[in-house]
């Protein structure tokens, strides 16, 4: 049986395991909807950060890795952002 402290223990730390998917959650948001300027910010964030970004998916309980090669997957090429763009 869990005491009540262990309880609150658990309650705390999926708290901050949500604060942290909510970074990461915010970010992508960013990233696919955001003013061009945050887009940009979100994605080096995203895919280059090698120091906090995998801090975060680790509080959030995400492996930065598999994360970053599914996100990729909705990253358009470079060459089809460039065209569409004359397009407009």
């Amino acid at each position: 049986m869990k005491t009540r402290d262990r309880i609150i223990g658990d309650e705390e730390k999926l708290m901050e395991v949500r604060l942290w998917q909510a970074v990461v959650v915010t970010t992508i948001q960013e990233w696919v909807s955001g003013p061009l300027r945050r887009k940009r910010e979100a994605e080096d964030y995203l895919f280059k950060d090698q120091r906090d970004f995998p801090l975060v998916c680790q509080s959030a309980g995400l492996d930065v890795g598999q994360l970053r090669s599914k996100l990729a997957r909705l990253k358009l090429p470079e060459d089809f952002r460039v065209s569409k763009l004359r397009l407009v």
